[in-house]
């Protein structure tokens, strides 16, 4: 006879597969869901069958958004010479949060990974060069992370803008705000000292 009950063992198995949600942290959850009052527990599962109704991709973005097309892609302030691309929606936020960038967004929903089986075709890297074909597009900044995959990725999308007649930036790199040098990877001061510019 099992320890716990299998319906606690099917939730604590679901919520293990979330990202960075581990067995530990699954079962904490679990146990807390057990006791929290049944109306917090019966919100939750709506509000999680309600973003999987209400939530649709943007059909010029592909960031998430109740419209299609999306706040930002609607929005007649947004610079439409400049496009930013990202890896996830996530990073749209980050960006965001900076209130820094006023151009449009164009989401990838990953990176190439050989090792996951993620190739470019796997992204939205064809709709991104579409895009392009016939816009007021000046400039696409490539904001992919500085992993292995990000930067293979930010290399094989240059490759395909060659043919248009467009700007491709790279976000900058190098040393974060209030760190020391001693602490810096070789990679890290590498790219700082190549960002390097007039004071």
């Amino acid at each position: 006879m099992a320890a716990t009950p299998e319906a606690v063992t099917r939730l604590i198995d679901e919520l293990s597969r979330l990202p960075g949600i581990g067995p530990k942290t699954a079962s904490r959850l679990a146990y807390y869901m057990l006791r929290a009052p049944v109306e917090q527990v019966q919100s939750l599962g709506t509000v999680i069958l309600e973003l999987r109704d209400q939530i649709v991709f943007c059909s010029r973005c592909f960031n998430l958004a109740e419209t299609d097309p999306c706040p930002i892609c609607t929005d007649d302030r947004r610079e439409r010479g400049t496009v930013c691309v990202v890896e996830e929606p996530l990073d749209i936020l980050a960006i965001e949060r900076t209130g820094e960038y006023r151009g449009l967004y164009h989401v990838l929903h990953g990176a190439i990974s050989p090792v996951e089986g993620i190739g470019p075709d796997d992204l939205r890297i064809g709709e991104l060069v579409a895009r392009l074909k016939g816009s007021e597009i000046r400039e696409v900044i490539l904001a992919t992370n500085t992993s292995l995959e990000g930067e293979a990725t930010a290399m094989y999308v240059q490759r395909q803008l060659t043919p248009f007649d467009v700007r491709v930036t790279r976000l900058a790199r190098g040393l974060p705000v209030g760190g020391d040098l001693e602490y810096a990877d070789a990679i890290t001061l590498a790219r700082a000292l190549e960002g390097r510019r007039e004071m």
